[in-house]
């Protein structure tokens, strides 16, 4: 595909192929690019971009051994201090597991019953201004952990399995639950087993109230949940399920919710034969008086556990569906290999699913070792987030911002914030869904803004003067030295034509080398 930047002259001499890089044979069960250019290839695509300290990183373990590691990742290690120090201040680092939720819905609640029109009307005000920052948090907290994560890996995995569960900032309800969202249900399972992660997720309060649960009860259903459970989450549209299906799953969902009451608030009063099956932890709740007792069949074969459990059983089923092994699978090698994945890729994932039980860390093995992922090396477009979070890694290595705002800002514009795609379905995964006219002009501007005047991610305060110089020193970088031999020639004329560092800075990220990966 050739890629135009409109009007900008600048940028005439680039030619609009992708560039192709070479990789060395990787052995099924560890892959070792072994060519320098490969091997940043191959870095690039398993990570938010190329930086100094992860190209330090694998130089120094090995290829071999710096994937096992990111593979299998120990708990989640601090980040860099000043970006450590940053998360920590945020209010969604308080209070355990729904705590910042049921503490702003007592605010609401408080502020609707004050008599005084003004003062409920600032009380109100207040209340909305901490919602919004506690979404934004999120999404900020995000793109720190993207940019400064020692375990890129996990970091990448963590956003797709968020992408592919997909809840949304734009609908309030869900902000001040979306950071336990993220560090509760999506990332502590990003490797681990596919089973593990979709229970986490599902009875994640943010997905029940994203997907409308909490209004789900016996005699008066909602579909919602269990539409995009096997539609999107599992079985995958063609995955062979039926409405009764969907009817009856939903039937299985009855009574799982939220409860934003304190903590040390009463449990509902139940008869005594479901008292014992209440369940509350955090913000999530099940309430057996308003599950469907009634028996349930699920893709042709009954139930048999009740309350809770049934919910359970249930998930067990659709996560060991071959359609979803399949829909999984697919969807795994079309982030990381091609748009349309090759179906013998499919099929050796597929394989490996069923055989460890969904171990995703397995699928990604067998994806990685896989002859098809070495041929696709440099020819995978990247969506906004990859760009934006890669030139950001690219043009100030492991120098922290201060300032996630400009960002921020960028990844709106392009089309592609954290957590702000409003429907269920994800953000697309596809090249034709992002390499339109208008995306590409808009690359170029933050481009020209970072590379021009990035210094505005230093910031510490908001109106404060950008530091001179206020660009970043890309052409002196050591990592530039290494990418240097990967440029194309026409990149290496535009380049050879800047006539200030601003000028390179901005041709090398809008070139077309940076639009893949």
């Amino acid at each position: 595909m050739r890629l135009f930047f409109g009007r900008r002259a600048a940028l005439a001499a680039f030619g609009g192929t992708a560039l192709l890089l070479g990789c060395a044979a990787m052995t099924p069960s560890v892959p070792t690019p072994q060519d320098p250019a490969a091997r940043l290839a191959w870095l690039d695509r398993l990570s938010w971009g190329l930086s100094t300290d992860t190209v330090t990183q694998v130089e120094r373990a090995g290829a071999a051994r710096w994937l096992d590691g990111q593979l299998r990742p120990a708990p989640p290690a601090p980040l860099p201090p000043a970006a450590q120090q940053q998360v920590e201040a945020m209010s969604i680092s308080t209070g355990p597991p729904g705590a910042l939720a049921i503490r702003l819905e007592q605010e609401r609640r408080a502020a609707d019953a004050l008599p005084d029109d003004e003062a409920r009307q600032a009380a109100r005000q207040a209340y909305q201004k901490a919602m919004n920052q506690a979404g934004r948090e999120t999404q900020q907290r995000f793109l720190l952990r993207a940019l400064y994560g020692p375990d890129q890996l996990r970091e990448v995995m963590s956003w797709f399995w968020a992408n592919h569960f997909s809840v949304s900032v734009r609908k309030g309800p869900v902000r001040p639950l979306l950071a336990d969202f993220e560090d509760r249900a999506i990332r502590p399972h990003a490797l681990g087993r596919f089973r593990d992660l979709l229970g986490a997720v599902e009875l994640d309060p943010a997905m029940l109230v994203y997907l409308d649960n909490q209004q789900n009860a016996a005699g008066r259903i909602n579909e919602n949940l269990a539409r995009e459970l096997m539609e999107l989450h599992t079985l995958g549209v063609d995955g062979g399920y039926t409405q009764s299906d969907v009817q009856e799953m939903a039937r299985v969902l009855t009574g799982v919710g939220i409860n934003l009451q304190p903590a040390d608030a009463p449990p509902p009063r139940l008869p005594p034969a479901l008292a014992g099956q209440w369940v509350r932890r955090g913000a999530f709740e099940f309430n057996p008086a308003r599950h469907d007792r009634n028996p349930k069949t699920l893709l042709g074969q009954p139930l048999r556990a009740t309350g809770l459990a049934e919910v359970g059983e249930a998930l067990d089923r659709l996560a060991r569906s071959p359609a979803t092994a399949r829909h999984v699978s697919r969807r795994l090698a079309t982030y990381f290999v091609a748009d349309d994945p090759p179906p013998s890729l499919v099929e050796h994932m597929v394989q490996t699913f069923q055989r460890t039980d969904g171990d995703i860390a397995a699928v990604m093995r067998t994806l990685l070792s896989s002859p098809e992922f070495t041929a696709s090396l440099g020819r995978k477009f990247r969506d906004p987030l990859q760009y934006a979070l890669g030139s950001v890694r690219l043009a100030y290595g492991d120098r922290v911002i201060a300032d996630t705002g400009p960002l921020l800002g960028w990844v709106n514009r392009l089309g592609q914030a954290p957590y702000a795609h409003e429907t269920p379905d994800g953000y697309p995964l596809r090249q034709q869904d992002w390499a339109s006219a208008g995306q590409m002009s808009a690359r170029f501007d933050v481009a020209r803004s970072l590379g021009a005047n990035g210094a505005v991610l230093m910031r510490t305060e908001p109106r404060q003067p950008v530091e001179k110089p206020s660009y970043p020193p890309m052409a002196q970088s050591p990592l530039m030295r290494q990418l240097e031999p990967t440029l194309g020639v026409a990149t290496r004329q535009a380049l050879a034509k800047a006539t200030s560092p601003q000028d390179w800075n901005t041709y090398l990220l809008a070139s077309p080398e940076r639009m893949y990966r």
